[in-house]
């Protein structure tokens, strides 16, 4: 019996932390956060784009 205890007791608690996963989820959602972009797109044209993520990953492998 003692482990059919315990196993409900877990049981409630993964219940307990999910619920409040979901509440704490909603309320990021509803608060609006929204992120902004650092640099805009352009996007007319196409094709390769030379970013700066893009020189900071050829400056770490050396290219």
């Amino acid at each position: 019996m003692a482990n059919d205890e315990k196993s409900v007791e877990a049981r409630r608690d993964f219940l307990k932390l999910a619920s409040l996963g979901t509440v704490l989820g909603g309320a990021a959602i509803a608060t609006g956060g929204s992120a902004q972009a650092s640099q805009t797109i352009d996007e007319t044209g196409t094709g390769y784009r030379e970013t700066a993520h893009v020189k900071t990953y050829y400056e770490s492998t050396r290219f």
